[in-house]
């Protein structure tokens, strides 16, 4: 009988070739809910804004999956401790840890599901692959959890110097071309290490955490909080508000089966079945497009106009201030739309709103960047730099936008 080759390589464009490291990743890969992360675009609606953003979280977790195995390597050259069931937790929960996003990444949380984050979800994936592949990811949940006793391979996972971070910065600078994001991600591996089981970086390593630090502040700005790219999610959050609003209300409306199942259900973490999970995992970036695409031509006002708006990239105008937006100029614009379309303020609300966005590269008191100096000391990567910017990032800085129509929509 002939068997099939699992020890598989992907060429990817950021580190050459990855390599599957045994047949449990490889069948986890292959598996119907990883093979979803295809059909997910890693950073949303930024292709609005830079065109190049069109990959995915596929392709993302492949990334992290690698980061992985060059920290196993090297800690374990370092003289750590790290078993072969640790290292297949690690790379398990790394690979696993976004399969619980839903369409354009983050649009769904706020809009068609009720308060169920994607970790949440992602939890619930593990758990239900755990019972498939009879107990084989026991203690990735755990890591993944944050609940395993030993915390660096916690850290490794999520913490504010991870593998995540360390490939969505080097990927979505790749992708989106805005060069400030590029980190030496194999340089802050290469300086890790870890003491009385807590991950810490070597005191070489000191200027690639200041480089990786200002690179995750200057990407916030330029890329995942750029005002166009908040406005597009926002407007796709407003698209399924809206839709599952007129579904609820007996108006129908065409959408593909898992789509029209969450637009007619209320759905809560109290009520996320296993069940719902199986629907949720047939759900894609496709069923938002189709439907997008098809409900512009809907009878609605406010459906059929923010459809356009995102299909057509004829997007809200959008103003940053430093301050919060006066309720008088949102009023402003509120009541012009009324008048000028004979709409309800309800309806004028989809289209005239503020919000606020932040940006805090570093936080000093949550899991933070620990240096290892030669004498052995042990301190906060802000005490331990000498760069002044580095307590300026640890600061979050808001700032406030209001969007509303063009002249004409």
């Amino acid at each position: 009988m002939q068997t099939k080759n699992k020890l598989k390589i992907f060429n990817d464009p950021i580190y050459g070739f990855i390599t599957i490291p045994n047949a449990l990743i490889f069948d986890l890969i292959e598996h119907k809910y990883f093979q979803r992360l295809r059909r997910i675009s890693q950073m949303g609606l930024a292709y609005l804004v830079y065109p190049g953003a069109n990959h995915t979280r596929f392709h993302h977790a492949l990334g992290c999956m690698h980061l992985m195995q060059k920290a196993v390597q090297v800690l374990r050259f370092k003289g750590v401790d790290i078993s072969f069931d640790e290292e297949n937790a690690l790379y398990i929960a790394i690979l696993l840890h976004d399969i619980g996003h839903g369409p354009f990444s983050h649009a769904m949380e706020h809009s068609i599901v009720n308060g169920v984050s994607h970790e949440h979800i992602s939890l619930k994936f593990m758990e239900v692959l755990n019972t498939e592949f009879n107990g084989s990811l026991t203690r990735a949940i755990q890591m993944f959890k944050g609940e395993y006793p030993r915390p660096f391979m916690c850290a490794l996972i999520s913490s504010q110097f991870d593998m995540d971070r360390a490939d969505y910065l080097k990927r979505d600078s790749f992708y989106t071309g805005v060069a400030e994001g590029n980190i030496n991600s194999d340089r802050l591996i290469t300086m890790l290490n870890v003491v009385n089981d807590e991950l810490v970086v070597e005191e070489k390593g000191i200027y690639s955490i200041e480089k990786f630090l200002m690179a995750r502040r200057l990407m916030y700005w330029q890329v995942y909080l750029h005002k166009t790219g908040i406005v597009a999610e926002q407007l796709l959050m407003r698209v399924l508000q809206r839709a599952k609003e007129l579904t609820l209300q007996g108006v129908y409306l065409e959408a593909t089966k898992p789509l029209k199942f969450f637009l007619e259900n209320d759905i809560q973490i109290d009520n996320f079945t296993n069940e719902k999970l199986d629907t949720f995992s047939k759900l894609d970036d496709y069923d938002i497009v189709i439907a997008m695409k098809t409900w512009q031509y809907h009878d609605d006002f406010v459906l059929k106009n923010l459809c356009e708006m995102l299909i057509n990239r004829q997007l809200l105008k959008v103003k940053l201030k430093k301050n919060p937006i006066k309720v008088e100029k949102l009023q402003e614009h509120s009541e012009k739309l009324m008048a000028e379309y004979n709409i309800s303020k309800k309806e004028a609300d989809y289209f005239v709103f503020t919000g606020s966005i932040s940006n805090q590269a570093y936080e000093q008191n949550s899991q933070p960047i620990n240096v290892l100096f030669q004498s052995g000391k042990i301190q906060n990567v802000v005490k331990a730099s000498d760069q002044l910017s580095l307590k300026a990032l640890s600061k979050p800085v808001t700032k406030y936008y209001i969007c509303y129509p063009k002249d004409k929509m």
